[in-house]
């Protein structure tokens, strides 16, 4: 029998007769009760707090409290929070099809996505191509990126708090300045069907898309058509099909931005005409976005002159939608590597990587009008296989993980049928062969908060020191 029985009394008060003893019992159980209840209110609102914490650090990339002692990274002042760091790893699923694993810092196995995101990467693009398969079903490579890779891509981003930047070529394989075939299915097509077949493709991508709970961001129409899609050569076919790209965006994923890409930003005429025709044929869309190599498409602040003055003539935005720059000039699967053309200001280290990604975000930031972000291309992407070419070979061939495989010669016999292989772009990766982090990564969290060391090296922009 407990006390209120023993005493009459109910919901902790003691009757009128109790004892002064039972009577300073009841009073202590009744304090001890309400001390429990403050206690446990207050430990809720402590891990709400860390809860909401945690949720705050995977929407903003996830990287928190991220250092360096080896890597100098001078503060980019005045970046927005939703400035866009973004980073192309379209091939992944090939590569682990192929092997690769990918490890953080300090050697633990990892989701590459969750390393990105805790890295300060905050959208993954990823491309896609209609038919990237001969018809008895082999791969032309390049990680066969069909609209199946992007949902499994897309899925792992979203997970991680990053949104996803889909980039549509409107080809069976690779498209680019010197190459824009229309898919095998479209190619002998009018140009009312081809606009048909393009409108219906992008809506059943994007609703794919989204019912697998995709998070999309940003939708990107053609791949550096610069002159070229899908086909076309002429600028008012080009814009019919980029129209109709754009509408099928607007009315599936109305919250999305639409960006048309460009190459060769070298050429400054070049995007005063594109940018022009964008206008005259009334095309839809909220971002101009370019490619940027630094051995190929001159200086920062040249950059900066042919963007403002499409955002400032149109009132659009821009972005540097592809990037790229090696850390080393090794080769570690015997194809050999390209964008081993660099610049004297950024050596080939993971020094001179991280000063080329904090130039070109600081010039983003503080020197063009309305630039949303970068977005480095293919930084995941590592070789595969191991201590012989032909052992590669069969891997690339199997799984897709090379840039192309012999199976691609039936779409693209001048190109890829000729130079089919592994990975020219090995030496530009956040990942070493062995798929583990390197410390270069971290510059995509680091150009918020900066990172001093106590020796800087001798590469470091003068600015830094400042």
């Amino acid at each position: 029998m407990n006390i209120e029985e023993k005493n009459g009394s109910v919901n902790n008060e003691p009757a009128e007769n109790s004892t002064p003893e039972i009577k300073n019992e009841c009073c202590v159980r009744k304090l001890n009760k309400r001390a429990k209840i403050a206690l446990a209110a207050g430990v809720a609102v402590v891990l709400i707090g860390i809860i909401v914490a945690i949720i705050l650090l995977v929407g903003c990339g996830g990287a928190g409290g991220l250092s360096s002692d080896t890597l100098y990274v001078g503060k980019v002042e005045n970046m927005p929070k939703d400035f866009i760091m973004g980073m192309d790893a379209s091939a992944v699923p090939s590569l682990e099809a192929s092997g690769v694993k990918y490890y953080d810092y300090d050697g633990t196995e990892k989701d590459v996505y969750q390393i990105l995101s805790e890295n300060g990467v905050n959208y993954i693009r990823v491309r896609i191509w209609n038919d990237p398969f001969d018809k008895d079903g082999n791969g032309y490579g390049g990680g066969n990126c069909d609209i199946e890779n992007a949902i499994e891509v897309g899925k792992r981003a979203t997970k991680y708090g990053m949104k996803l930047l889909v980039n549509f070529h409107y080809s069976d394989f690779w498209a680019d300045p010197a190459k824009q075939q229309a898919p095998k299915a479209w190619k002998y097509m009018s140009l009312e069907n081809k606009s048909q077949a393009l409108y219906d493709y992008t809506r059943e991508c994007l609703q794919k898309l989204i019912d697998a709970g995709v998070d999309i961001g940003m939708v990107q129409i053609g791949n550096e058509t610069t002159g070229k899609m899908c086909g076309e050569t002429k600028w008012a076919n080009i814009a019919t099909l980029m129209k109709s790209g754009s509408q099928a965006v607007r009315e599936l994923c109305p919250n999305a931005l639409i960006a048309i890409h460009f190459t060769n930003p070298e050429k400054i005429t070049n995007y005063e005409s594109y940018s022009a025709n964008l206008d005259y044929y009334g095309v839809d869309y909220d971002v101009f976005a370019s490619s940027y190599y630094p051995a190929w498409h001159g200086t920062l602040e040249n950059l900066a002159t042919v963007l403002n003055k499409v955002a400032d003539q149109y009132k659009k935005k821009t972005m540097v939608i592809e990037t790229a720059y090696a850390n080393t000039t090794e080769d570690t699967d015997f194809y050999g590597n390209g964008g081993t053309d660099g610049v004297k200001e950024y050596p080939f280290s993971e020094q001179g990587q991280a000063n080329h990604i904090r130039e070109l975000v600081n010039t983003a930031v503080n020197k063009m009008h309305n630039c949303i972000g970068i977005c480095y291309w293919e930084g995941t992407w590592i070789s595969v296989g191991g201590e012989t070419w032909e052992e590669n070979s069969a891997i690339w061939e199997k799984y897709g993980s090379g840039w192309a495989s012999s199976y691609s010669g039936e779409y693209d016999p001048d190109d890829a049928g000729l130079w089919y292989g592994g990975c020219s772009v090995d030496n530009q990766a956040f990942f070493d062969a062995n798929g583990k982090a390197r410390e270069s990564l971290k510059v995509f969290a680091l150009v918020r908060t900066g990172n001093k060391i106590k020796v800087v090296p001798e590469t470091i922009v003068a600015e830094y020191y400042a």
